[in-house]
C-alpha cells in the first residue's frame, strides 16, 4: 500500500460579512506576550540553572530590562527587520531572553537543533542566510565546525560570564554578550510587527534529504500559545519547566504559553537524560506543575523518584510527553508514585508543534473502566481548537471515525505549515492548505486520535500490515524491557518480517519465547517477529526517535535466506 496524494478538496474562501468595531488592525505579536507578564507579573520568578550547575533566580522585571537590552544591543549592531539571528544555547536565561528580544524588533530567532551534525547545522545556517549567531561558551567547538559553512556572518556573540580576554576561539569577529547588554538601555519602545511576519525558524530533522525551513510567524505562535494553555488548564499559580529544548519547535511552545499566564519559570540549564536527579530535585524543590519531554527523559526521571524514600506530591503536575508514545507502565508509575498525570500529545516541526493532546473528557470517564481509561490515554489525544484534521486512505477518501479505519493524518490551521522556506520542489508534502504528516493513524468516534506508524515504517508481510508503533509499544511494557523499536526486513516470500531490537534494563534477560509470549496478547502468531535481537541500545535520530532507515539498512540482509 502507498499512500498517494489526497483527492483536491475546495480551499474555503473567506466570506465578508458586517464590519466589526473592533482594533482588527492591531497585529499580535510576540512582545506582547512578554510585555504583559512584565507588567502584570513583574515579581514572578524566574530560576535558571548556572553553568556549574548551581541555581539562582531573577523576576520577569529583571529579566524584562535584560530582554530590552538584547534588543537594543541587535539593533546597535545593524540587525534590521527580516535578518535571521541564530542562538546556540541551552534551556538557559539567556535563551529565554532572545526567544522575545530578536522577534521582538522584527528579526528572526534562527532555532539551531544541537542534535544535528555540524554539515546539516551549517546547511541551516548558510540556507537560513543567518547573519549574526549567538553562541553560549561552552558551545563554542560547534560554532567552530560550522563556521566554515556560513563566511557570511557578520558576528558571533559569545554569551559567557567570563571577560572577553579569556575566551579561546578561532571564530571571528567575535563579541561579547554581557558588554553588549551593558552599554545598551534598559528601555525599548517595541515596534508593531505584521503578524504574518516570521518570529523564528526551524528545520525538520528528518532522516533523507537536507534540513527543511519551517518559520513560524507571530499570528501562529500567540494563537498556539493561547490554544495550549487552554488545553492543559494552566492557571496563574502554576510553575513551569521546560525540559524540551528550547533550540526544537520553540520548546514545543511552552515558553510562550508560559508567559501568556505570567507563571514561574525553571530554566534548567544543560542536562542528560543518563542524570535526571538535578532536574527532578529542581521540580520537587520548585513545585513544578507544568513541564514537557520525552520518556526517554521521564523514564530516567521515574527511576530516581523510585529510590526516594519519601515520594513527591506531583498531583498537580501535568507532564507533556512527546516525541514517542509514552509507556503505560511510565504513565501508571508516575501516577501511582506521585500523582502526575503524564500527557500524551502529538504534534510535528511543521505544526508549531501541538495538534493533539490527550485529556480525558468528564464523559469518558464516567463511562469507561479504570483499565479502559489508561489504555486511551495511549492515543495522541483529541485534536486542539482550531485545527482541521482529516484521515484520507490512499485513493484520497476520507475515513470514517471509527476507530478502525486506518489513513494518512493531514492537518491544517493557523499555526500548521503551508509550505517550506525556500524550498520550491516540496509541493507532494502539501495539497489545498493541508500539510501531508505521513503519520497512518485513526480517529475514534470519540475525537481521539491514534497514531498507528509512519507510512515508511509500516511493515507489509503478505499482503497484511503490521503496525511496528504498536509492537513497540507493548515490548516496551515488558518489566525487562528498556526500549525497542521494530522494522520491516525484506523477505523472499513474505515480502518484507518484523525483526525487533530490544534494550534490557540493567541486570534483566529475556529470550525469544519471552517476548513472543509478551505479544501474544495483542498479535497474531503470524504477525510476531521472526528474529528479537538482544542490544545495548537503539539507534536513535538526532530528536531522539528510533532512527529506522539506519536499522532497516544495517540488517537489510538478515532474512535474505
Amino acid at each position: 500500500m502507498t499512500y498517494t496524494a489526497s483527492q483536491p478538496v475546495p480551499v474555503p474562501q473567506p466570506i465578508r460579512g458586517c464590519p466589526s468595531t473592533m482594533g482588527d488592525a492591531r497585529q499580535l505579536n510576540t512582545t506582547t506576550l512578554i510585555r504583559h507578564a512584565a507588567r502584570t507579573h513583574a515579581e514572578q520568578e524566574i530560576v535558571y540553572r548556572t553553568p556549574s550547575g548551581g541555581w539562582e533566580r531573577y523576576t520577569y522585571a529583571d529579566c524584562y530590562a535584560r530582554i530590552c537590552r538584547s534588543a537594543n544591543a541587535l539593533r546597535a549592531l545593524g540587525v534590521t527587520p527580516g535578518d535571521r539571528i541564530g542562538v546556540l544555547d541551552w534551556n538557559s536565561r539567556r535563551h529565554f531572553e532572545l526567544y522575545w528580544a530578536i522577534p521582538g524588533i522584527g528579526a528572526v530567532m534562527l532555532q539551531m537543533n544541537l542534535r544535528l551534525g555540524h554539515e546539516d547545522l551549517g546547511y541551516v545556517v548558510q540556507h537560513s542566510d543567518a547573519s549574526f549567531i549567538c553562541v553560549d561558551e561552552s558551545l563554542l567547538p560547534v560554532a567552530e565546525a560550522i563556521a566554515a559553512h556560513a563566511p557570511q556572518i557578520k558576528g558571533w556573540i559569545v554569551m559567557t560570564n567570563k571577560p572577553l580576554d579569556q575566551i579561546k576561539t578561532t571564530l571571528s569577529p567575535l563579541l561579547h554578550h554581557e558588554d553588549l547588554l551593558a552599554a545598551a538601555d534598559a528601555t525599548m519602545a517595541w515596534p508593531e510587527i505584521e503578524e504574518n511576519s516570521a518570529y523564528s525558524a526551524c528545520y525538520t530533522t528528518g532522516t533523507t534529504g537536507k534540513p527543511k525551513g519551517v518559520y513560524y510567524s507571530h499570528r501562529a505562535i500567540y494563537l498556539h500559545a493561547n490554544a495550549m494553555a487552554t488545553h492543559l488548564g494552566m492557571t496563574l499559580d502554576d510553575c513551569a519547566m521546560f525540559i524540551t529544548p528550547m533550540f526544537h519547535g520553540q520548546s514545543w511552545g511552552l515558553p510562550q504559553a508560559t508567559a501568556l499566564m505570567g507563571n514561574k519559570i525553571v530554566l534548567p540549564g544543560r542536562y542528560v537524560a543518563e542524570d535526571t536527579k538535578p532536574l527532578t530535585d529542581a521540580m520537587i524543590a520548585e513545585g513544578v506543575t507544568v513541564t514537557n519531554g520525552a520518556p526517554a527523559i521521564f523514564q530516567p526521571m521515574l527511576a530516581y523518584i523510585e529510590t526516594l524514600a519519601t515520594k513527591p506530591d506531583f498531583r498537580r503536575l501535568r507532564m507533556l510527553s512527546g516525541a514517542t508514545e509514552p509507556p503505560l507502565s511510565m504513565m501508571i508509575g508516575f501516577h501511582e508514585l506521585t500523582g502526575a498525570e503524564v500527557v500524551h500529545a502529538y504534534g510535528a516541526t511543521e505544526t508549531t508543534p501541538l495538534v493533539a493532546i490527550n485529556r480525558l473528557k468528564p464523559s469518558l470517564k464516567r463511562r469507561l473502566s479504570i483499565e479502559q481509561q489508561w489504555n486511551l490515554k495511549r492515543k495522541q489525544g483529541v485534536i486542539l481548537t482550531g485545527v482541521d484534521v482529516r484521515i484520507v486512505n490512499e485513493q484520497g477518501q476520507d475515513q470514517p471515525h471509527d476507530g478502525v479505519s486506518a489513513g494518512e493524518i493531514c492537518v491544517r490551521g493557523p499555526w500548521i505549515s503551508a509550505s517550506y522556506h525556500d524550498l520550491p520542489d516540496s509541493d507532494d508534502r502539501f495539497l489545498d492548505g493541508w500539510w501531508r504528516s505521513g503519520d497512518v493513524g485513526t480517529m475514534d468516534p470519540d475525537g481521539y486520535l491514534k497514531v498507528t506508524d509512519r507510512i515508511k515504517d509500516v511493515i507489509k508481510s503478505g499482503g497484511e500490515w503490521i503496525s511496528s508503533i504498536d509492537m513497540e509499544n507493548l515490548l516496551v511494557n515488558h518489566p525487562a524491557v528498556r526500549d525497542a523499536a521494530v522494522v520491516g526486513i525484506p523477505h523472499a516470500k513474505w515480502q518484507e518480517r518484523p525483526l525487533a531490537l530490544v534494550a534490557l534494563k540493567p541486570g534483566q534477560q529475556a529470550t525469544l519465547e519471552q517476548m513472543h509470549a509478551h505479544l501474544g496478547s495483542a498479535f497474531a502468531k503470524w504477525q510476531l517477529p521472526d528474529q528479537i535481537l538482544f542490544v545495548e541500545a537503539i539507534p536513535k535520530t538526532s530528536v531522539g526517535k528510533n532512527d529506522k532507515r539506519r536499522m532497516r539498512a544495517e540488517h537489510a540482509g538478515r532474512y535474505a535466506e
